[in-house]
C-alpha cells in the first residue's frame, strides 16, 4: 500500500496546483489562446487567412507565455517588463482579429475584442500596482 505522501509523488506534475492558475489574467489567456486555435480553423480554409493564422495564434500564445516567464522569474524587476509584453501581445492579436474580418464573424471579432480588453485592463492594473509596490 502507498503512503499519502506517495501518491502525490506519483501524480502528474500538470495536476498539481500552480500559483499562476489563480491569476485570472493567465486563466483568460488560456482561455482566449483555447478560442483562437478554434478560430484559426476557420482562418485556415482560405489561403489568404493562413498567414493571419499563423500571426494569430502567435500573438495570442505569446500572452499566457510572457506571463508564464515572468512569474517564474519571480517578482523582482523583470516580472512588470513581462506583463508589458504579454499586454503588447494581446494588443497585437486583437489587430490580427481586426484584420480578418472578411473571414470571420463579427460578432465573433467583437468577442474575442472585449475578452482581449478585459485582459489588457487587468495586465495594466497590475504592472501599476507592481510598480507602485517598488517605489515605496
Amino acid at each position: 500500500m502507498l503512503s499519502p505522501l506517495s501518491s502525490l509523488v506519483l501524480r502528474p506534475l500538470f495536476i498539481m496546483k500552480d500559483p499562476l492558475d489563480n491569476l485570472r489574467f493567465y486563466q483568460q489567456s488560456l482561455e482566449l489562446f483555447d478560442l483562437c486555435w478554434d478560430d484559426c480553423e476557420i482562418l485556415m480554409k482560405d489561403v489568404r487567412g493562413r498567414e493571419i493564422a499563423k500571426q494569430l495564434i502567435r500573438s495570442s500564445g505569446s500572452i499566457s507565455a510572457n506571463i508564464e516567464e515572468g512569474y517564474g522569474r519571480g517578482f523582482g524587476k523583470e516580472y512588470p517588463q513581462y506583463l508589458r509584453v504579454s499586454r503588447g501581445s494581446a494588443r497585437e492579436t486583437k489587430g490580427w482579429y481586426r484584420r480578418s474580418k472578411r473571414l470571420l464573424d463579427a460578432n465573433l471579432i467583437e468577442e474575442r475584442t472585449a475578452q482581449l480588453n478585459g485582459i489588457i485592463a487587468m495586465l495594466s492594473s497590475t504592472i501599476s500596482t507592481l510598480e507602485k509596490k517598488k517605489s515605496t
